[in-house]
């Protein structure tokens, strides 16, 4: 990064400290928690999406979509988030992959199941063999958001349907007296009352969505875990710049990061409550009115 960094070996105090903490690794240690703060804005309006899709589906009156939203969300959240992390990626992978074998492949007479292997032909692979290491490492990523998305959309759901439970029953009568359809009411009357019950539930499963990012660790993705333990970890003479174990401070430095982030995130939930409580008969939009 500097000019004076060109060797290591010489360098002393906070000049060795300029260069070691500026190198390439450190760096991409650097761009990690952008990358976690990207992943957040993007993984929870997919959660959110698939949520509500789940919630207006146990409110079904087409019993078959009420049971897959039941069964959705009460398997998701019986189960560890740690099983469907490693569980999904894998099983989109080779679902994709199985789709394209069949398409590309129909004449292969090989199983694709040969013990504990999954081979399909080459042209089926994704990413492909020959494409640039940046789109394997994405794609990766893209696996890890659908496992996010697919288990925090079942508690995202079943904070969405208490909070649909909770808009008075009344003001569905009073619509469907005015003439309108059920499809009316929920959009017209329902959906939009239903977040000022829903945020306080919301907020919480955010929170839990910050602090289940470390788990993109598990699936091989080099996010501020892996980055953290790989810099922290103790360096031989071997290396330009030899430190011992400073993996706590490391660590530390991850503990900062995810405490301001949630602190960050306390102060917008609350300003978002305030202003989803105006004009709202609740508690909170009873104590607004008054001030």
């Amino acid at each position: 990064m500097f000019a004076y960094c060109a060797d290591p070996q010489s360098l002393e105090g906070l000049a060795w400290l300029s260069c070691y903490l500026t190198t390439g690794k450190h760096l991409l240690f650097y761009q990690s928690f952008a990358f976690i703060v990207a992943l957040l804005l993007v993984t929870a309006p997919l959660a959110l999406g698939v949520g509500f899709m789940g919630a207006l589906a146990t409110r079904s009156q087409f019993a078959p979509l009420r049971w897959i939203g039941t069964v959705y969300t009460s398997i998701v959240r019986g189960v560890p988030d740690i099983a469907f992390f490693l569980f999904m990626p894998l099983a989109i992978d080779q679902g994709l992959e199985w789709m394209r074998h069949k398409m590309r492949c129909p004449d292969w007479d090989e199983p694709i199941r040969q013990g504990s292997d999954f081979v399909v032909c080459a042209s089926a692979k994704l990413p492909l063999s020959s494409s640039p290491q940046w789109v394997h490492e994405y794609y990766g990523v893209v696996l890890g958001m659908s496992a996010f998305a697919f288990v925090f959309g079942a508690f995202a759901a079943y904070v969405l349907a208490g909070a649909m439970n909770a808009v008075p029953r009344a003001q569905m009568e009073t619509a469907e007296a005015y003439g309108m359809t059920r499809r009316q009411a929920t959009w017209r009357i329902l959906v939009p009352q239903m977040w000022v019950y829903a945020l306080p539930g919301l907020s919480n499963l955010w929170m839990i969505l910050i602090k289940a990012t470390p788990l993109l660790f598990i699936l091989g993705i080099e996010d501020v875990v892996y980055w953290a333990r790989e810099l922290g970890g103790r360096k031989t003479s071997a290396f330009d710049f030899p430190h011992p174990d400073w993996r706590l401070w490391y660590f530390l430095a991850l503990l900062v990061f995810y405490l301001a982030l949630t602190k960050v995130s306390e102060i917008g939930f609350s300003r978002l409550a305030r202003r989803m409580s105006r004009g709202q008969a609740t508690a909170a939009g009873v104590k607004e009115a008054r001030a």
